[in-house]
């Protein structure tokens, strides 16, 4: 399978897709293949990865199974229908997705309401196990089993069964559905959407694709008659469209016999139906379009279309593909150096391409800019992609793409042996949909290898030329009102661009990496084992503490996290405070090297760093490799000891904030983001996130006189985890963070600490959005407490915050659909003593919000009143208890779990006894937790209503 790429992977956004595809290719070594029919290796050059069982049944559904035992005695299945929004008859839009959602309210052999409880008695959580996505063609079904066990893996397999032509599409239920359907496009009809929706109407004109979004219609939605649901079901689920894969701790040759034995029954309901017409890309030179979005972001897009190339998937197209991205790469970099200078023209750009439901390639570049600037904006991605195309990269700007995306392969190629299941069948499921051969990590790599051999700048401008020469350019400006003159103003700017000659790039030379040496290394003056953990302690002369766990979870993955200080308790707490500006820490550089000279000394290295401030450090973190460890400590001590704090990137990330304020004004969801954990914690300006005014009035140097003192004393912890060996971090850390000058000795401190849950709220806290008018959101929350103080009451809380929100998922969302997705959490702090709570959020109408606070007093009440049944606790406590036993098999777990481990023992214990915690809850503990807390006298709540009772739009 090929990888996908990172790079420019934000730009087409607006798709509803994260990251863009690279196809690596070139040639490999000769092997014998058994021809696999019905799967793109069957037409391929192209060797499929080994060690996977694919297998096309007579009815014609596809199967592809895989022993892998990461995580151990966990499997994953996804059961993917070749059927989406693109097969709906105009009277449909919207019941593909419609129809998803209807697989899980009841089948032949599973009544309805029983999916759900039957996979939490086996430890599957409802959204992060149990979940299903539709999309434009396709509609993928996905279960992660937490064992391997085989009456859960033929419970999984029977419930794929069911959803391949058992569904009973009941005509109540089908109604009872309609609600949350209704209530998740409203969830998803944000500003961000809109744009998108607009972008794709101006980019595609007359194909199907921009008239068939996958959540529809709403007059479909609210009036359609079961039969119109019940006749896609019967004409697109159907075997030859269907393909299902099994990846995990597994005996593949058996699950083989069951998918055979259990699916091969299947038979198609109705004759095939007639493939969609997707329409023709029309030829079109130079256009220009707006999209006007009010609350939305002020973007600048130029794209060029090709027809799309439906051929098999080979060694020839997968090097061509990857020629283009490398030479567009180029580009992407160009545009991240524009953006780190001084006064840039825009926040962010980027430029990258991608195949689009097979209805055209795309090449695009996308500026985000501040609203009055977007001419600016314009000009510069305008001349960048001119300059580009007239002058072509150097042959040095490519061969540093190449290094940074072959260390990627390298790295990836590495860990093969460790993927996790999950990973491996979603993009299995992926490659499917794309037509594309699963080709393994290692052949990845040699194929990459062998396809850049000789590539040569000329070749790769010849691509960025022939990309160029496309259907297009089409400009769209995307802003939240039109300008003034209207279009005429737009295309006059662009005009005016394109007038303007462009000369050939300026290039700098390479700088090298100035910060390998720290001085002498530090001495360890104390260390020991934690045994029955496997962790490693130690302290150096300098004060700086070392954590190290190695594990075997991921091969050739390495995590490392240094804390520093308190984070926010060691803040001020008496005025607005620029913690937003945290990204420009890592944007700002070094003071011996600034982010770009940065990036391409590093071009070889698989390192990261990202600086976060959290309520109990001021962190710094990065995933690296064994080979890179060195300089992944190094990175992260250079930012720790010497960051730059440049006035130009804190005004660039300042901006981007700026821009952000409309977005999240305009939906509920925005709102609670923006002010929930200023609210919940009285309005204390260390959560609180600030106003325009406040933050126009943050100077560059109030954020470094901010940080500057506390990054440069705050004690520093070191926690190290992965593919390592003891010894070779602790001789790594001696030479980075360990050789740095001692700091002040941390002192038990009480300052900051005052930190308190607001009072209960007689009536609720009243906010507006500007967006839709029938939509409005609701949130009722409850302290508790602190984590550590008391584990077992911070375990039955956990549990008891379970049971209330599939309690309001039962209720508010299945029998009333009044929500798409009931939202809690019981956030009990680890940093602050006596600091924590649970909370309840809901997106619904306005109508319904007194409704809702009425019912979280019932289901309080009853909880108070009433021990919950032996069923009801399992369904609670198995899905948590299963993600303890999942999480503590990767490395993130324990680089959080560790933090603060060497000052404060019950961090061990709670890691210890975490899973014997909550099976050792009872129906008494719950009842107690909402005696105690669930109180309505206790409760703080609030309401998001919208702001003047028009929509939008």
């Amino acid at each position: 399978m090929s990888r996908k790429a990172l790079i420019a992977a934000a730009f087409l956004r607006f798709f509803m897709m994260t990251a863009l595809t690279v196809f690596v290719a070139g040639a490999l070594p000769a092997r014998a293949e058994v021809p696999t029919p019905g799967w793109p290796q069957a037409t391929s050059d192209l060797p499929a990865e080994s060690g996977i069982r694919f297998g096309t049944l007579p009815n014609g559904m596809r199967f592809a199974v895989m022993h892998n035992a990461t995580p151990s005695g966990q499997v994953a299945i996804r059961f993917r229908i070749a059927t989406g929004s693109l097969q709906e008859n105009d009277d449909q839009q919207g019941l593909a997705h419609f129809l998803e959602h209807m697989a899980f309210k009841g089948s032949t052999h599973v009544p309805e309401g029983e999916m759900i409880p039957t996979l939490q008695r086996l430890g599957l959580a409802f959204g992060p196990d149990t979940n299903a996505s539709t999309g434009y063609n396709e509609t993928v079904y996905a279960l992660d089993l937490p064992e391997a066990k085989p009456d859960t893996v033929s419970t999984g397999l029977m419930l794929m069964r069911e959803t391949a032509s058992e569904l009973t599409l009941d005509a109540g239920a089908f109604d009872r559905e309609r609600g949350v359907i209704l209530s998740e496009e409203k969830l998803r009809d944000t500003p961000q959407y809109r744009g998108g929706i607009g972008f794709m109407n101006l980019l595609l004109p007359g194909q199907r694709v921009p008239l068939r979004s996958p959540i529809g219609k709403t007059d479909i939605i609210r009036n359609a008659p079961v039969d119109l649901v019940r006749d896609y079901y019967r004409s697109n689920y159907r075997p030859d469209r269907a393909t299902l894969i099994v990846v995990g701790d597994i005996d593949a040759a058996a699950i083989e016999a069951d998918i055979r034995n259990r699916f091969g029954d299947w038979t198609a309901a109705t004759p095939a139906p007639a493939v969609p017409d997707l329409g023709v890309l029309e030829k079109q030179g130079q256009r220009v379009g707006t999209v006007v979005v009010p609350g939305g972001a002020t973007r600048v897009q130029i794209a060029w279309t090709h027809p799309y190339d439906a051929s098999p998937d080979s060694i020839a197209k997968r090097r061509a593909d990857l020629v283009e991205n490398i030479g567009l790469a180029v580009l992407n970099r160009r545009l991240s150096f524009l953006a780190q200078q001084p006064n840039p023209p825009f926040v962010s750009a980027q430029a990258g391409s991608q195949d689009l439901y097979k209805s055209a390639h795309v090449a695009m570049i996308a500026a985000d800019s501040d609203p009055d600037k977007w001419q600016a904006a314009l000009v510069a991605i305008d001349q960048e992609q001119r300059r580009i195309a007239e002058f072509g990269a150097e042959q040095s700007e490519i061969d540093r793409e190449i290094t940074e995306y072959r260390s990627m392969l390298q790295a990836a190629a590495g860990g093969a042996a460790t993927r996790a299941s999950p990973d491996i069948a979603a993009t299995l499921a992926w490659s499917t949909g794309e037509n594309l051969v699963f080709t393994s990590p290692a052949d990845d790599l040699s194929l990459f290898d062998a396809a850049m051999k000789g590539l040569t700048a000329d070749e790769v401008n010849r691509t960025l030329q022939s990309v160029f020469a496309a259907n297009g350019p089409l400009l769209v400006l995307q802003v939240p009102q039109m300008p003034d003159g209207g279009i005429a103003t737009v295309e006059q700017v662009y005009a005016g661009s394109r007038a303007v000659p462009v000369a050939a790039p300026e290039h700098t030379a390479s700088t090298a990496w100035p910060y390998s040496d720290f001085g002498p290394p530090g001495a360890v003056v104390e260390q020991h084992a934690v045994d029955d953990l496997g962790v490693t302690m130690v302290r150096f002369a300098n004060g700086v503490r070392l954590t190290v766990k190695p594990t075997t979870f991921r091969t050739n993955e390495v995590l490392v996290r240094a804390n520093i200080g308190r984070g926010r308790l060691d803040l001020p707490h008496d005025r607005p405070l620029p913690i937003w500006a945290a990204p420009a820490v890592s944007l700002s550089g070094l003071k011996a090297i600034n982010y770009d000279d940065m990036q391409k000394a590093l071009a070889g290295n698989v390192v990261g760093n990202e600086f976060s401030i959290q309520d109990g450090a001021f962190r710094f973190e990065g995933a690296t490799r064994p080979d890179d460890l060195a300089m992944q400590l190094q990175l992260l001590t250079a930012y720790a000891s010497d960051p730059a704090y440049r006035p130009d990137v804190f005004k660039r990330v300042q901006q981007a904030y700026l821009n952000s304020l409309s977005q999240l004004q305009a939906t509920p969801g925005g709102v609670v983001s923006r002010d929930l954990a200023g609210l919940l914690h009285s309005d204390d300006p260390r959560w609180t996130f600030p106003d325009r005014a406040q933050m126009l009035d943050t100077k560059p140097e109030d954020f470094e006189g901010l940080l500057r003192p506390l990054l440069s004393n705050g004690q520093i912890e070191i926690i190290v985890v992965g593919d390592i060996k003891v010894d070779d971090v602790i001789r790594m850390t001696a030479q980075t963070f360990g050789a740095l000058p001692s700091r002040p000795n941390a002192q038990e401190q009480a300052s900051g600490l005052d930190v308190r849950f607001p009072a209960p709220t007689p009536q609720p806290v009243e906010r507006f959005q500007d967006g839709r008018s029938d939509n409005a959101a609701a949130v009722v929350a409850a302290p508790i407490g602190d984590f550590l103080s008391d584990l077992p009451r911070a375990t039955a809380a956990n549990v008891t915050g379970a049971i209330f929100q599939n309690r309001l998922v039962d209720q508010f969302r299945v029998a009333e659909g009044a929500t798409y997705s009931p939202q809690g959490d019981v956030d009990l702090s680890r940093s602050i003593p006596g600091y924590g709570f649970t909370y309840v959020y809901v997106e619904t109408t306005p109508a319904k919000v007194d409704h809702f606070f009425d019912l979280v007093d019932k289901i309080a009440a009853d909880l108070r009143d009433s021990d919950v049944s032996a069923d009801e606790l399992t369904r609670a406590k198995a899905p948590m208890i299963e993600e303890i036993k999942r999480s503590q098999q990767t490395n993130g777990y324990w680089l959080e779990g560790l933090h603060g481990a060497q000052t404060d023992p019950r961090r061990l214990e709670r890691i210890r006894s975490s899973v014997n915690g909550y099976q050792s809850i009872t129906a008494q503990d719950i009842r107690t937790i909402a005696t105690t807390y669930l109180k309505p006298e206790t409760f703080w709540r609030m309401k998001i209503l919208p702001s003047d009772g028009s929509a939008v739009r």
